[in-house]
């Protein structure tokens, strides 16, 4: 089952497997919210300096592959390992300036799954977020 002990699971392995080097400067949680259609997940710090990693709810559902799920996990530790709300010093002015993002995740071995990810949205990901709307 999906839940958020699942996703603090990933976030972890996905941490230590592809992130060895980036320290874990600060409490770091995960877990679903939200039901969006153009928002795979977020990252914000919160108030008592914890930074939280989002992922959308609507993930919870098998139909959507982990692989989704791993890459989005991913994503936002390219932005907490940046400085974006994390201890870490900010290193661009903007999170997504020039595709530093992608440029990481390629660097980390997920340009594959990036391009299935590109496919998956433009084929699948509209009729699952409707159908799972529906509920």
């Amino acid at each position: 089952m999906r839940d958020d002990q699942w996703l603090l699971e990933k976030m972890n392995n996905i941490w230590s497997s592809l992130f060895p080097e980036v320290e874990r400067k600060n409490n770091v949680v995960i877990r679903f919210k939200g039901r969006w259609k153009n928002k795979f997940g977020h990252i914000k710090r919160l108030k008592n300096k914890d930074t939280e990693i989002v992922i959308n709810s609507l993930f919870k559902d098998l139909n959507v592959p982990a692989y989704i799920v791993n890459l989005t996990i991913a994503h936002e530790l390219v932005h907490y390992m940046h400085g974006f709300n994390s201890p870490y010093q900010q290193q661009f002015k903007h999170p997504h300036k020039g595709g530093v993002v992608n440029k990481e995740l390629k660097n980390r071995g997920y340009e594959d799954l990036l391009k299935l990810e590109r496919r998956w949205f433009k084929d699948e990901w509209l009729k699952i977020y409707l159908n799972l709307i529906k509920d």
